[in-house]
């Protein structure tokens, strides 16, 4: 069970009324609406809110608070985060017709009814625990990957990494499955399309359990090419083999690459340098989704694919170097999965690092 961060408390008769919020007050929390003009500066923004705490999976669950407690603690001590454009969900934003594209309105209905029923934590289904407050959290998540969209729309960035929970690549349509309850990454990829007019939007899934909610969502859809990288066989199962490539007019559109546990930081390196590239180069995504799973992390309890910290770094660098191939680099990451803390904590700060970094020249 991973432990909770804890931070001392300031005697406030020795410090000035203003002194002690401005050290008290928590890193993330010291947020900027998405509306609130920032220097044109910043490359990237990370969009957080404390909510995300909220959704409670009882003691010794892996999805579990402990991991945002255990990567804003780790920005906070590293220089990168004095670059990173912070910014909240943005409020203006109404979720519920973008979740509704994706999902059922009975199992959204059924989701809603169930969290406010519960008292404590318990189960909706076998592997997602609901506590009172993971409605809220869940929908409060998809408003803040439309936050990150729009801000890389608009320019204000050039990318963006929401720090969310709970993660949503196994979400089905209507159904919450694998810790996850709303379809995040595919969502996402939906409102780009349709409220920003993209025509061709690309997911790249990293994490190392298949994402089959997101493969569900577009397997018939030939303007978002689902792309997976994953250890296999593994959870959840057959969803990830290479020969389900998609149907009807989505044929050839949904590309799995199973990879073998062990296989380290070279095996999937080599994926993306070769297989990744060649469809990438093909369908020329305006925007680059990215399903960022930080448990193919060596250290990480759940999977067992081996990649180190840098690993991540590397694959955001080949995937930043095609985007501006395709005169852009329109990239939002959304945090998926993670269960050690140096995954969770190295793993995502080489990812934004390497995000924020300034771009290579050709």
């Amino acid at each position: 069970m991973m432990k909770t961060n804890r931070h001392s408390r300031l005697a406030s008769h020795r410090i000035p009324a203003l002194l002690l919020a401005a050290i008290t007050l928590p890193f993330f929390t010291m947020t900027m609406h998405a509306e609130e003009k920032q220097p044109a500066a910043f490359r990237t923004a990370l969009v957080y809110d404390d909510i995300f705490l909220k959704h409670d999976t009882g003691p010794g669950f892996p999805e579990s608070a402990d991991r945002l407690h255990m990567m804003t603690k780790h920005l906070k001590a590293h220089p990168v985060s004095e670059k990173l454009l912070r910014m909240e969900p943005d409020d203006k934003i109404d979720p519920m017709p973008w979740i509704l594209e994706m999902h059922e309105e009975e199992y959204v209905k059924e989701l809603k009814r169930a969290c406010e029923a519960a008292e404590g934590v318990t189960r909706l289904g076998a592997d997602n625990p609901i506590s009172p407050h993971t409605y809220d959290v869940a929908v409060k998540a998809v408003t803040a990957c439309l936050t990150a969209v729009d801000a890389v729309m608009a320019g204000r960035v050039n990318n963006a990494f929401a720090a969310v929970r709970p993660p949503g690549h196994h979400a089905m349509p209507d159904r919450a499955k694998g810790f996850c309850f709303f379809g995040n990454a595919a969502i996402a990829a939906r409102y780009a399309q349709k409220h920003h007019k993209l025509e061709r939007v690309m997911i790249v899934d990293w994490d190392v359990h298949h994402g089959d909610g997101t493969q569900e969502m577009f397997l018939k859809d030939p303007t978002v090419f689902f792309f997976s990288t994953h250890q296999y066989p593994f959870y959840p199962g057959l969803s990830g083999s290479p020969d389900i490539i998609g149907e009807g007019a989505g044929k050839g559109f949904n590309q799995n690459v199973p990879l073998s546990p062990g296989g380290g930081d070279e095996a999937v390196l080599k994926v993306f340098r070769t297989t990744l590239t060649e469809a990438f180069r093909k369908f020329k995504p305006q925007m680059l989704i990215i399903s960022a799973g930080f448990d193919a992390h060596e250290a990480d309890p759940l999977g067992g694919l081996g990649w180190s910290s840098d690993c991540y770094a590397e694959l955001t660098g080949i995937l930043r170097a095609l985007c501006r191939e395709q005169g852009h680099e329109r990239i939002v990451s959304l945090l998926e999965g993670g269960y050690s803390e140096r995954g969770i904590t190295e793993g995502v700060r080489r990812h934004i690092e390497a995000l924020e970094a300034p771009a290579e020249k050709p």
